[in-house]
């Protein structure tokens, strides 16, 4: 959907209680945030469940600072974690995903014909700043430094000017936050696993609030699989949670097994969520003598991976789960 200023005019700053919106609990800690969502407020889920770390996020939330920088590994919920403290808020959110061929006026705007004549339409940054949106970076560390580098004046908190309109110069709204992710901390890949990202200037880096996000807590995860999956014992949710939780050890070459270099591909929480939902929709195949978990397993995550890392999946699925499951 393209960009556009529509509804954003009638957004009205409310203070709420941090306690009461991200927990129900009335806290005394008040926090900016939106008195009505607007089209670009993402949707709350209800069955979200925020992450440790989220604690450092709403305390950047809280008050005018630094632009954030969140990096972690893939799938452990660094931009959905923004997007649902952000929902809870109304907060409207404008989101690009980075990538090695875009350009700074990707993000300001550009002249495009309306209705007969050339007139400028608001790139996601220069909407963010006008109106006082969340502008979220994703897979920061897949730009070109010289393009990263190019938003210093921004993220030092400085007006925008846009000579493809006139010179126009947008001052940051009060509300206007600057956050970013990626899966490394912009000092370059060590581990390998992350193609195609690049070291960012460190000028540039020096500019951002930097939290790490790892993968949840193994109780968070317990408790979201007892919502999504209640008709599954308890005993196996939690192995399944144990077998995801081996995945990302795998993947990020933190096992200390015997299996040797890292695997393609990992749990995310959406990936557990999903296994264990079609597991539980999967039960009646036990009656035909195939196994739920591993059938279910495949659809998941087993039918991304190479031949060598799917047969190394189904290996420690074996191990770890009775053959009757």
């Amino acid at each position: 959907m393209p960009h556009t200023d529509s509804g954003l005019h009638a957004l009205q700053p409310v203070d709420l209680d941090a306690g009461a919106v991200f927990s129900g609990t009335p806290s005394g800690r008040m926090i900016k945030g939106y008195r009505q969502p607007s089209t670009y407020t993402p949707k709350a889920d209800p069955d979200y469940i925020f992450h440790e770390t989220t604690r450092d996020i709403v305390v950047w939330l809280m008050t005018a600072s630094d632009p954030l920088y969140v990096f972690g590994p893939t799938g452990s919920g660094k931009s959905s974690a923004i997007r649902q403290l952000a929902a809870r808020l109304n907060y409207p959110v404008f989101e690009v995903t980075g990538h090695g061929r875009l350009e700074f006026p990707d993000l300001v705007g550009h002249l495009s014909v309306h209705q007969g004549s050339m007139a400028f339409r608001y790139g996601p940054l220069a909407l963010a700043m006008k109106h006082g949106g969340l502008f979220l970076l994703n897979e920061l560390d897949l730009l070109e430094p010289a393009t990263a580098t190019g938003l210093n004046g921004i993220l030092d908190g400085q007006p925008l000017c846009i000579p493809e309109n006139g010179g126009e110069l947008v001052t940051p709204h009060p509300m206007f936050r600057f956050a970013a992710t990626a899966n490394t901390n912009g000092g370059s890949d060590e581990t390998g696993l992350y193609q195609g990202t690049l070291r960012q200037n460190l000028a540039f880096l020096d500019r951002f609030w930097l939290c790490e996000m790892g993968y949840p807590e193994p109780a968070a995860e317990e408790r979201l699989l007892e919502r999504i999956a209640p008709q599954l014992p308890a005993p196996l949710r939690r192995t399944m949670i144990d077998y995801a939780n081996e995945v990302r050890r795998l993947f990020m070459g933190e096992s200390g097994t015997a299996h040797g270099a890292s695997i393609e591909v990992t749990f995310s929480t959406r990936t557990l969520i999903r296994w264990a939902d079609l597991t539980q929709r999967f039960q009646p195949l036990a009656r035909q003598g195939i196994q739920p978990v591993a059938y279910a397993l495949d659809r998941t995550l087993g039918f991304k991976a190479t031949r060598e890392t799917r047969t190394l999946l189904h290996e420690i699925a074996q191990r770890m789960f009775p053959t009757g499951e």
